[in-house]
């Protein structure tokens, strides 16, 4: 439904005419063009990408305290050494994984809490946790590295754990054997 606008009677003329006053025609002047404006360019960006390299061989921690202390190791009390011995040799199948790349810290202590869960509840006896290097961690190290091996040693359901095997995702990774 279009509305119309309603008709303007000669009064209403009249009077509009009164409150503008006289009018003249405007001059039609010709316009020269402006110079084309440039292209937009993400100084930002470039900026950001040029500081790159500098960030990357700047280390707010040394990285000698992390090849020292690099691999994961740890075996529930109670548990024969031949146990972990046999984890880091990789004799055991690993059965499922969860990766935290990319996770911040709550995030990945929520999904190590699901994902054992449910690794239990299936009956899985060993998997896998890929946390990273933390490479790209600032000055407190890996993050999630540390994180996961705090989480996985107060858990009553974790039997032992270790860094994997290179094939396996070396030290970004720890292989975890939980209770049958």
């Amino acid at each position: 439904m279009t509305r119309r606008p309603p008709k303007v009677n000669e009064d209403d003329s009249r009077l509009f005419r009164e409150a503008i006053g006289d009018v003249r025609p405007m001059l039609v002047t010709e316009t020269v063009p402006e110079k084309p404006r440039p292209e937009p360019h993400p100084h930002m960006r470039d900026a950001d990408e040029a500081a790159v390299p500098a960030e990357l061989l700047v280390f707010d921690y040394d990285p000698a305290d992390l090849e020292v202390g690099e691999e994961l190791s740890y075996l529930r009390d109670g548990y024969p050494p031949k146990v972990l011995k046999q984890l880091k040799r990789g004799q055991f199948s690993i059965q499922a994984d969860v990766d935290l790349h990319q996770m911040n810290a709550a995030a990945a202590q929520l999904t190590i809490a699901e994902f054992l869960a449910e690794c239990r509840h299936d009956g899985l006896r060993c998997v896998r946790i890929i946390h990273g290097k933390g490479l790209r961690s600032k000055a407190g190290g890996p993050v999630l590295k540390g994180l996961t091996d705090r989480l996985l040693r107060r858990r009553d359901d974790v039997v032992a754990f270790a860094s994997a095997r290179p094939m396996q995702g070396g030290t970004g990774a720890v292989v975890v054997l939980l209770k049958a």
